[in-house]
């Protein structure tokens, strides 16, 4: 599914975020940026150890904020680490902080010049934010952030399964009607 937002694209599509052939692959990191499971994982055992060096280096990460680090043997220039929240209820600003991540990996984009950029679905695996309410916060940021800004110029979600994708389709529906 593929929307213009501003004169640029922004498109959902199934599949394994570390074969995107983007400027910059965003990671779904812990705050201490040390290889985990999920997303985190993949990237880390797809883009080889240049990328966990990079981020020892860089030592931690604030929930919410994003930091950059090479993409080693990724198809892309940059790795965006990004810190999603743990779900725990709705009630301890976990929508900020879920915006937050997508907003700060964009605006770090837009610094580094990285015109095209892929994300996965941030905090809906092991931090168990609920997807349905992840994919209307990660839609409306980016649709805002792309009205407003000329970089990125492509903007990818990158959804590992049928329901995740099936979600963030009918988010992006009712944001941007065909």
């Amino acid at each position: 599914m593929k929307r213009i937002v501003a004169g640029k694209a922004f498109e959902l599509v199934r599949g394994d975020i570390t074969r995107e052939r983007v400027d910059a692959i965003v990671n779904a990191a812990n705050s201490r940026l040390i290889p985990g499971g999920g997303v985190d994982g993949a990237i880390h055992s797809a883009g080889g150890p240049e990328i966990e060096a990079e981020c020892r280096k860089i030592g931690g990460c604030g929930t919410g904020m994003t930091c950059a680090t090479t993409a080693g043997k990724l198809h892309a220039r940059r790795v965006l680490h990004t810190v999603g929240p743990i779900w725990r209820g709705g009630g301890h600003g976990e929508a900020e902080l879920l915006a937050s991540c997508y907003r700060s990996a964009l605006e770090l984009a837009r610094a580094e010049n990285l015109r095209s950029i892929a994300f996965p679905s941030i905090s809906t695996g092991v931090y168990a934010y609920p997807v349905d309410q992840a994919a209307a916060i990660a839609v409306a940021t980016i649709v805002a952030f792309l009205e407003n800004n000329a970089i990125p110029e492509a903007v990818k979600m990158v959804l590992f399964d049928a329901a995740t994708y099936a979600a963030y389709r009918e988010a992006l529906a009712a944001a941007l009607p065909a």
